[in-house]
């Protein structure tokens, strides 16, 4: 099976990462093609594994609400795998990456307040096998997709 994607299925990928609620009528018009066909590419991309699920984008006025922060994280590198395994379980957290340089891990938080924050930050600081952290909060977002 040739797993390439189309024109029409890169157009529809687009359409739904700018809003995965669109219907399939709405998708049908934009892309100019019928709701049979939308429909089909949809569930070929899903089992494909290209489509893995929907998600909610929250408003710009929610989010400047919250006290985003990104924590740069240095690990004992035979501690590594079980601090990645860990740190998921945290409420806050709204991704992790591994990262090379200076640093291991790079953690991505939401908080409802600084303290949460805070309090977020030293769960992290507080794990075995992490040597050291730093923080930046994030004051404003000057773009995003």
């Amino acid at each position: 099976m040739d797993r390439s994607l189309s024109e029409l299925d890169q157009r529809l990928v687009k359409l739904l990462s700018l809003n995965a609620r669109a219907s399939v009528a709405e998708l049908a018009r934009a892309l100019a093609v019928t709701r049979a066909t939308v429909q089909s590419h949809i569930q070929q991309l899903e089992r494909w594994g290209i489509i893995q699920g929907y998600t909610l984008k929250l408003s710009k006025a929610f989010q400047r609400s919250m006290v985003e922060a990104h924590v740069w994280i240095a690990t004992d590198q035979k501690q590594g795998a079980a601090i990645a395994a860990k740190l998921p379980t945290m409420d806050d957290l709204l991704s992790l990456y591994s990262i090379s340089g200076e640093f291991d891990l790079v953690a991505i938080l939401r908080s409802r307040s600084t303290e949460e924050l805070d309090q977020a930050i030293d769960h992290i600081s507080g794990l075995d096998g992490i040597v050291r952290t730093q923080t930046s909060v994030v004051l404003s977002t000057k773009f995003e997709r």
